[in-house]
């Protein structure tokens, strides 16, 4: 059996295969691209003699699936898998697997280093110094008494919410799934949203959450509020709010991820709303977080060809 390692993983070459070579079955034959493309053709071409292709954000269409006639498992190095044909996956019968859990400590240390740039206005903080001014109109916020809302509490969202309690913030949470934790108070979406002074949103993107938070959402929230979104771009309308922050509806945002991976159109209207502190979609980007995933792409494998799968997502 081949596995096809179809994009960089985001760990050295060296250290990659020196995982896969403990990991996974001798017997299993691995090649390894280096390179990132999003052509069609040539995804194809590299996938087309796989039996397991492992990818990280890369897109894979509905016509790179189909393409790779031999696929049977599909190792996403990623929690979500909204960039993946699931469609034709299940149409091929590829079995997907992710790899939920590795970025969660990643993910929410951009999310309070987002909250308090944001607090304590730290890009013209820096600003100042360079020009050789002064605090005199910098003066910020403190965590400490604010009241935080977690929208969707996964892993990383309890992982926030603990942290914000460490901060000295009452935690309000909406979920689908609501979960007995100490400390966090369960409430409507529409509650949390009005209530809360920082809101952060850690939800999948799915039929049900896409636009999540729109104009008539972010109507609701305080006009001292911040918003977070480290989940997907597309939960949050983004021209809703760009609208909201340049007509002084909320305070500020804190932004990772947009409708489409960096680079992002010069023109995204969030690019030029007030009080936005934008980053490249870097949330899971740690040099610690990327290794945990190498080794559950390689385990999710490993598990799969010993019939005991693990982290499937169908």
């Amino acid at each position: 059996m081949k596995l096809v390692i179809i994009e960089p993983l985001g760990v050295k070459k060296e250290e990659l295969l020196s995982l896969a070579a403990k990991l996974l079955p001798a017997e299993l034959e691995i090649e390894y691209y280096d390179t990132r493309t999003t052509d069609t053709q040539e995804l194809i071409r590299r996938g087309q003699d796989a039996d397991i292709i492992a990818v990280s954000n890369l897109p894979l269409s509905a016509e790179v699936i189909r393409g790779c006639k031999k696929l049977r498992l599909l190792s996403v190095a990623f929690t979500g898998v909204d960039h993946i044909a699931m469609d034709a996956c299940r149409e091929q019968g590829v079995t997907v697997c992710n790899c939920a859990g590795y970025s969660t400590a990643a993910v929410s240390d951009l999310v309070f280093g987002l909250i308090i740039s944001l607090y304590r206005r730290l890009i013209a903080c820096d600003s100042a110094v360079r020009s050789s001014g002064t605090k005199d109109g910098l003066v910020g916020f403190e965590l400490e008494g604010k009241t935080f809302g977690v929208i969707g509490t996964g892993a990383i969202g309890c992982r926030v919410a603990s942290i914000a309690q460490a901060f000295g913030c009452e935690v309000l949470a909406y979920s689908r799934t609501q979960k007995n934790i100490e400390g966090i108070r369960y409430v409507s979406l529409d509650t949390l949203l009005s209530s809360c002074d920082i809101v952060s949103v850690h939800v999948p993107l799915n039929d049900a959450t896409k636009s999540l938070i729109g104009k008539e959402q972010l109507a609701k929230m305080k006009k001292n509020a911040v918003l977070i979104n480290t989940a997907r771009g597309p939960v949050v309308d983004s021209q809703a709010l760009a609208d909201a922050l340049n007509n002084g509806q909320i305070a500020g945002a804190g932004i990772d991820v947009f409708e489409s991976e960096p680079p992002i159109n010069p023109d995204h209207p969030l690019l030029h709303a007030k009080n936005v502190i934008a980053t490249p979609h870097v949330a899971f980007a740690t040099e610690e977080a990327l290794r945990k995933r190498a080794v559950i792409v390689f385990e999710n494998v490993a598990c799969w060809f010993n019939k005991t799968p693990q982290n499937i997502i169908q």
